[in-house]
């Protein structure tokens, strides 16, 4: 409890007034005695409403809260929280709210002031925005009340432990449901690649039609039926795909809201939904993190829940990446071919480890190297070159650039597809060339 603004300010003012006397006196001029009893008594009478106040305020039931927290909130975005506010006193109560917040997210709208009537509940909301994935807690909530008087301020602090889980910002991507998938696809930028070829998986014999390739001829059921029978094949639906995700201190770099782990995860979970709507199977394994995650390629739409319950609370560290352990382990674990993903952040520096692994990890699988590139580099080379500091950073991003280039282009010598994107276009660039081998039937 401590006191109010007004009863400060009543103070003040009675100090004030007995400098006013006193110095006068000190001036030789004699004032009435009754100024000075009157001046006693208002004293006495303040700190006599005060004691009083206080003491009301006190015998004060703390009011009712409680909590309507989502279970599950989506990175970046606004997402509102309810307090229920009630009480039973005899009297109308002027409170002030503050809910703990955890210090990971951005709060809007508190604290919050009202007036409560007796007897009467109250609904207060306030948004939150997480600037981080995981398991937070909110634990309790503070209440602030006035007293009958105005003349003190209480804090009351009331427990309300709860719990909420951040997933990374895939809402998206459920409302997208309900859409089709092509519009879906078309909406985030997706180009779907006309087919080249054939699909793998045998799906039905037909009438053959005009277009149809002569290869497509099924001889023996044209002899059966003595006329043209054709093989129908579809994209082959029952491949794997695996994710090798850097959760190492490069990832850590930021682009806009978000640092490139959480762009690469973002990417990674958009393309595991398409895979899974494409019949295929998906998994996930992380390394270069505090606690390394593996989770083998599954079919079904459930498996998306699966991989989101999975990699929600996981975050980059300041480890290197160690690439040829990531694909030794992966190797042991992941038997079958399937299409590896491996997200990183590439420095020239890379090249040796980088590429005797991969040239492993190709011997048995597919595999797609998606470099990320940070957003400020294409900003600095579209800025003009006008001072000797601007020409410095100008030469030293192409130095780097190029560098890069050149990395990429010993990977691609040897047979290793290479994916250079920015952080924001990773999920678009992602699908477009898991769409275009489905389609072309290269996986």
């Amino acid at each position: 409890m401590k006191p109010s603004r007004t009863l400060l300010w009543m103070l003040t003012a009675m100090l004030v007034l007995g400098v006013i006397v006193g110095s006068i006196q000190a001036l030789g001029i004699n004032l009435p005695a009754l100024w000075q009893s009157l001046g006693w008594g208002l004293l006495l009478a303040l700190l006599v409403a005060a004691a009083v106040d206080a003491l009301r305020l006190q015998r004060i039931a703390t009011p009712e809260i409680s909590r309507s927290l989502p279970g599950n909130l989506a990175l970046g975005r606004w997402n509102p929280v309810q307090l229920h506010i009630s009480h039973s006193n005899a009297r109308t109560l002027t409170l002030e709210i503050i809910d703990h917040v955890p210090e990971a997210m951005t709060v809007e709208d508190l604290p919050q002031s009202l007036e409560m009537p007796a007897g009467k509940q109250a609904q207060l909301t306030y948004r939150v925005r997480p600037r981080q994935r995981g398991l937070f807690a909110f634990e309790r909530c503070e209440i602030g009340m006035a007293s009958p008087l105005k003349l003190w301020r209480a804090r009351r602090l009331v427990a309300l432990p709860a719990q909420t889980r951040v997933y990374p910002d895939f809402a998206r991507l459920y409302s997208a449901q309900l859409m089709a998938v092509d519009d879906w696809l078309s909406q985030l930028g997706v180009r779907q690649k006309p087919r080249r070829g054939l699909g793998m998986e045998f799906h039905q014999l037909r009438e053959f039609r005009e277009g149809d390739s002569v290869r497509q001829i099924d001889w023996k059921a044209t002899a059966r039926k003595r006329t043209p029978i054709a093989r129908e094949y579809m994209d082959e639906r029952d491949q794997q795909l695996v994710f090798m995700l850097d959760c190492g201190r490069r990832m850590r770099s930021q682009d806009g809201d978000l640092a490139h782990f959480d762009h690469a995860l973002n990417a990674s979970l958009l393309l595991s939904y398409i895979a899974l709507r494409q019949g295929d199977a998906v998994g996930i394994s992380a390394f270069a993190s505090e606690t390394p995650r593996y989770l083998a390629p599954v079919k079904g739409a459930a498996q998306l829940n699966v991989i989101l319950n999975s990699v929600y609370d996981l975050q980059s560290s300041q480890r290197p990446a160690d690439y040829s352990a990531a694909v030794q382990t992966l190797l042991k674990r992941q038997r079958r071919r399937a299409l590896v993903v491996l997200v990183s952040n590439l420095r020239e520096e890379d090249e040796a480890e980088l590429l005797g692994a991969v040239k492993q990890l190709s011997r048995q699988h597919r595999v797609l190297v998606a470099s990320l590139r940070e957003e400020i580099l294409d900003e600095v080379r579209q800025v003009p070159v006008g001072t000797y500091d601007s020409a410095l950073a100008y030469c030293g991003t192409v130095d780097y650039l190029n560098a890069r280039n050149r990395l990429h282009e010993r990977l691609t010598a040897h047979g290793v597809t290479v994916l250079d994107a920015r952080p924001s276009e990773l999920g678009p660039e992602l699908v477009n060339r898991y769409l275009g081998w489905k389609k072309s039937g290269d996986l």
